[in-house]
């Protein structure tokens, strides 16, 4: 770890793996999305909202953390080998996917666990035959602020 007033230029910077980012599905195994079944495009996580509420008072503000913060995935996948088929597949039987895994595409950032997820929507789809991508919008939550928990 640096201190203040130091700085060294050799840290290593690490490396991305394109294959290595990948969503795996607890309950539906046939929808696991690893990189052959992607477009260019890749996976895409957002963790939407705040993880910390700042309420605000006379003086200053009053800190409450939150117990998760919701989530969108975007998973590219291609519309050309069957899995944008299981997915359309899924949102006729049910939209519910329930518990996930976002695993990144580097070792150094740890995956995300996410939590009863369900598709919320598929983007703009186009059928000129320039574009393979199927882009499958899923929302949930991720667990945060765990420490809370010990006070109780």
């Amino acid at each position: 770890m640096a201190t203040a007033g130091s700085s060294n230029p050799l840290i290593d910077q690490g490396t991305l793996n394109r294959l290595r980012g990948s969503v795996v599905w607890a309950n539906f195994p046939n929808l696991n999305v690893t990189s052959p079944y992607l477009n260019r495009e890749g996976i895409r996580l957002a963790l939407d909202g705040e993880a910390t509420a700042f309420l605000p008072t006379i003086t200053g503000a009053v800190t409450s953390p939150e117990v998760y913060q919701m989530i969108t995935l975007t998973m590219n996948v291609l519309k050309t080998n069957g899995i944008a088929a299981q997915y359309q597949s899924q949102m006729q039987t049910t939209t519910l996917l329930g518990n996930g895994t976002v695993i990144t595409d580097t070792s150094a950032l740890p995956a995300f666990q996410i939590v009863n997820c369900a598709i919320e929507s598929v983007r703009e789809l186009s059928f000129a035959g320039e574009d393979a991508g199927f882009a499958v919008v899923v929302r949930g939550y991720w667990i945060i602020n765990n420490s809370l928990w010990s006070g109780l």
